[in-house]
This record gives structure tokens, sequence and C-alpha cells, in this order.
């Protein structure tokens, strides 16, 4: 079976009690158990974690390049301003797909940019929530090729 990390990025485990109306009411915890049980029905292994730190994330990627066949990320407001995280997307050689929740580009210009899309194999901005399940499909037929 495929292996995919969902990594997830800060504040993110803020979600349901910060700005509700861009990012809903659904929490972390409901975010992953449904890739948890999106992962099962597509045949994935699905791991996830959360961090508020840049170098935790980044450590993360590096050693999924020895576990894992697929990254799915919503790195946050790190996508904006993390060269290192782009580094370190850059060495690892399975797939990537890029998540927002919210339209980062109907939002502050600074939002705009992603460091990560620079890497990413596909990218999902502004489903909501919904956006992971739609980054594990994308990520599961990538892995079918």
């Amino acid at each position: 079976m495929k292996k995919v990390l969902v990594l997830n990025g800060p504040n993110i485990n803020m979600l349901g009690k910060r700005q509700p109306e861009v990012y809903g009411y659904e929490t972390l915890a409901d975010i992953e158990q449904n890739c948890m049980n999106v992962g099962a029905d597509l045949g994935l292994v699905v791991t996830c974690k959360q961090s508020n730190y840049e170098g935790e994330l980044i450590t993360w990627i590096q050693e999924a390049r020895e576990e894992f066949d697929a990254l799915v990320m919503n790195p946050a407001a790190c996508s904006h301003t993390s060269i290192g995280i782009l580094d370190a997307l850059h060495a690892f050689e399975g797939a990537v797909i890029e998540v927002h929740i919210s339209n980062i580009h109907k939002r502050e210009d600074f939002r705009h940019h992603s460091y990560v899309s620079l890497r990413a194999d596909g990218i999902v901005i502004g489903c909501g929530t919904h956006g992971y399940e739609l980054g594990l499909r994308q990520a599961a037929h990538l892995l079918s090729k």
C-alpha cells in the first residue's frame, strides 16, 4: 500500500476557533479523521501531523523521503515565507500536493505567492476543508501511474 503524509503548518491546530468565517468550523481532528477515512477508501495508508514550527515541518519532510510516497501539505503561513520548506520539498522524490483551505488569491497580497507551489505537483486552493480530500485523491491518482 502507498503511504501518504498529510502535513499541516502553523495555526491549523486552531481550526474551528480561528476566523471561522474564513476557515469554517471543522477542527483539525475532523480533517485528520476524514483524511484517514478517504485514504482507506483509496487504498492509502495516511499519517497526519501538524506543527507550528517551521523547523519541525522541515524535519518531517526530510524524514518522509524514507517512508512516504506522497505528501499532502497545507503549509499555512509558511507557504509565503519558507524557502527552507521549499528546499526540503525539492529533496522529496514523491508526489507533493499543496492544499489551502481559503482562496489565497482573494486575500491579502502577501498571501498570493507560495514558495511551496514551486515544487507542488498539484495545488488545491479555496475548496475549504474538502480540499484535503481532493488532495488525497490527486495524490492517489499520481501514485497509480
